[in-house]
């Protein structure tokens, strides 16, 4: 890898950065894969999410798995590019890029996913050891309360401190920060749900609403 670039006062490069990682981002791969294979707009289905939770509904394992793929490489993709590129600012641009892309895709209309899956997979690459720890919340509370809304809420919510004790970088942990923001941003008609005892759990047959 190259040498970092000293990228005081070079916001051209960061926005270049964020952008390209918005581009990426954007490509709604559960969208065109359940179209490619025939099952018409995953925007029609269940809870109209373009998440992998929501492509898991139309019965196509197959196609659910590599949705969860390919959105986790979105955010981890853009950041290593953004990483070769240029070194840790412009990684962090260029994944932060990316979840907004997943999230407000201009093709949709700004009506995208909720990035648990690119933000899992970015802060994987960006501070591995949170990102563990993040997954073994997540399996922990999904266990528990087989709540996927929840699972990602709570994690999330923890993961500014996992980079803190874990990592030790002030940037990371408010990088953490920003992207649990956005979690429960896009979580917001979960947390409704959640709060009235109306959220459907992890292998219900009624599941209208997930966390992916």
């Amino acid at each position: 890898m190259p040498d970092p670039i000293s990228w005081d006062f070079a916001w051209p490069y960061l926005l270049a950065a964020l952008a390209g990682g918005y581009l990426l981002g954007s490509v709604p791969f559960g969208l065109v894969l359940t179209r490619l294979s025939g099952l018409g707009d995953l925007r029609t289905i269940g809870s109209k999410n373009i998440g992998a939770t929501n492509v898991l509904r139309t019965g196509r394992k197959d196609l659910a798995l590599l949705t969860l793929l390919l959105d986790g490489g979105k955010g981890a993709g853009a950041a290593w590019v953004g990483w070769y590129l240029g070194g840790p600012d412009p990684m962090l641009m260029a994944g932060l890029g990316a979840v907004l892309g997943h999230n407000f895709p201009v093709w949709l209309g700004f009506r995208g996913g909720k990035g648990v899956a690119t933000s899992i997979a970015l802060l994987l690459l960006v501070a591995w050891p949170a990102g563990l720890a993040l997954c073994a919340t997540w399996l922990l509370v999904a266990a528990v309360t087989r709540y996927s809304s929840l699972a990602a809420l709570i994690g999330f919510a923890l993961s500014p401190a996992y980079v803190w004790y874990l990592v030790g970088d002030l940037q990371r942990v408010e990088f953490a920060a920003i992207l649990a923001a956005l979690i429960v941003l896009r979580h917001h008609a979960n947390i409704r749900r959640l709060l009235r005892g109306e959220e459907s759990r992890i292998g219900a047959k009624k599941d209208a609403g997930d966390g992916g």
